[in-house]
């Protein structure tokens, strides 16, 4: 038993001497424990889902897009970065994102966003200021100022990244005005009723009160843009009761009122675009973006683009078919119609801002800049030399650019900073005065709807 006990003793020593000789892993630099390797997750939030691959999707472009560049970025940054996508709805994006910021939650490293959205976001605090990391970039220099100035906040800071433009026009028939498309509310009342002699339309647009009043950036803006008047005054507060606001309603319940829009343009839930899809309207107002979404197209010659996808409008286009032209405005006044920016904000808490930072510069390279442009961005090219490029000198980008240099096109919201109330606020006095209640006092609705607004600043 003793030497059982000597033995086991000499053991226990001999392990122990073992360990003491034992020699420790190297310390991180710093004295800290080496991290795990391998790439980290890059989260974005986009309104496009890779993972949908229905070609009857409504945003199969931006989905197809995804699926092609998540797997390019990885490699790229192979390693260092996995771009994780966590899609969301387009108009829920926003309120999501300030409530996760808010809540201390968990919030994407990288948020696609419209300038439409910065003032909500910006007045809830769930933006960085990105203005001292954009200007140490080399394309920095190369941005249009405009697309710069619609992505800056009330306190000068930029708070988005501006990738593509895109202004608002009106898609014409080319066929239904053979005379060409007007250019003065007179003429296109007279183009109206020649129109209607034949059991057809002069205009469809968003009439309804339907996605909180949104149809009030579009065709509504539009006309009141080009009359001369707006939504503002300049300092926060809404501006609708003017003499020109007020021409401006009048015209478009002439246009309703006279039968030359027809019902379904306030139906809501974007079926105003079946209108122009069949030709029975003869052109519809709308964003540079509607061609994604408007199709298959049957023109008043016959001829059908029916592939169901973005290229039917290009084709038409390209045919000659589809013609690009600024909206009508009165003797002495320049076309208007909203200009928004689409790009990308950096939220307040994203675990990986520098992953953000690589991804951003690798979408302004040549190839990325483009093909996110012409893809998910649906409009022109924040970057000039982008714009310069051969992919951009087609018929749709050609004529675009002409309506656009023709036009004087702002953001729809000017100094307002309470977006969503101020769309709901326009849209439904607009929808009463043309639709609902064709009798009103114009000038007095306008000027009850901008007092309450203008109560809550």
């Amino acid at each position: 038993m003793k030497r059982l006990w000597t033995i086991l003793t000499f053991v226990l020593l001999f392990s122990f001497v073992l360990s003491a000789c034992a020699v420790p892993a190297a310390p991180a630099p710093g004295g800290e424990a080496a991290a795990p390797t391998g790439p980290r997750d890059f989260i974005t939030w986009y309104q496009y889902d890779e993972k949908n691959e229905d070609p009857a999707s409504d945003e199969r472009v931006g989905n197809q897009y995804l699926r092609d560049t998540i797997p390019q970025f990885n490699e790229a940054f192979a390693g260092t970065w996995n771009w994780v996508n966590q899609p969301k709805a387009w108009d829920r994006m926003n309120a999501e994102l300030v409530a996760a910021v808010q809540a201390g939650g968990d919030v994407p490293d990288l948020f696609e966003m419209g300038s439409s959205g910065l003032t909500e976001l910006y007045k809830n605090g769930a933006l960085q200021d990105l203005s001292e990391w954009a200007q140490a970039q080399p394309w920095y220099a190369d941005m249009d100022p405009n697309a710069l100035q619609a992505c800056t906040g009330p306190d000068g800071g930029l708070y988005c990244i501006p990738i593509a433009e895109r202004p608002h026009l009106v898609y014409v028939w080319n066929d239904r005005f053979p005379e060409g498309f007007p250019t003065t509310p007179e003429e296109y009342l007279a183009a109206g009723e020649r129109l209607k002699a034949d059991g057809l339309y002069a205009m469809t647009f968003f009439g309804s009160t339907d996605f909180n009043g949104n149809g009030a950036t579009r065709a509504v803006f539009m006309t009141f843009s080009s009359f001369g008047g707006g939504y503002d005054d300049g300092a926060g507060n809404m501006l609708l009761n003017t003499p020109e606001n007020v021409a401006a309603v009048e015209f478009l319940r002439t246009m309703v009122q006279s039968g030359y829009v027809p019902e379904i343009a306030f139906a809501g839930g974007f079926q105003e675009e079946e209108a122009f899809k069949d030709a029975s309207a003869g052109s519809f107002p709308t964003g540079l973006f509607g061609y994604r979404y408007v199709n298959p197209l049957t023109a008043p010659n016959g001829t059908e683009y029916s592939k169901g996808n973005e290229e039917d409008m290009l084709d038409a286009i390209a045919a000659g078919d589809v013609i690009l032209r600024p909206f009508v405005a009165p003797e002495g006044q320049t076309p208007g119609c909203n200009n928004e920016v689409t790009g990308f904000g950096i939220p307040v808490g994203a675990k990986t801002p520098e992953a953000a930072h690589d991804y951003i510069n690798w979408i302004m390279t040549p190839v990325q800049n483009a093909d996110w442009v012409l893809r998910p961005g649906a409009g022109f090219p924040a970057l000039m030399t982008t714009r310069a490029s051969e992919q951009f000198q087609t018929p749709f980008y050609q004529q675009a650019g002409e309506v656009v240099a023709a036009s004087a096109c702002r953001p729809w919201h000017g100094s307002l900073e309470r977006r969503p109330e101020a769309l709901r606020l326009i849209m439904g006095a607009v929808y009463r005065l043309i639709k609902e209640d064709p009798t009103a006092d114009i000038a007095a609705v306008l000027q009850a709807t901008q007092d309450e607004y203008n109560a809550g600043n």
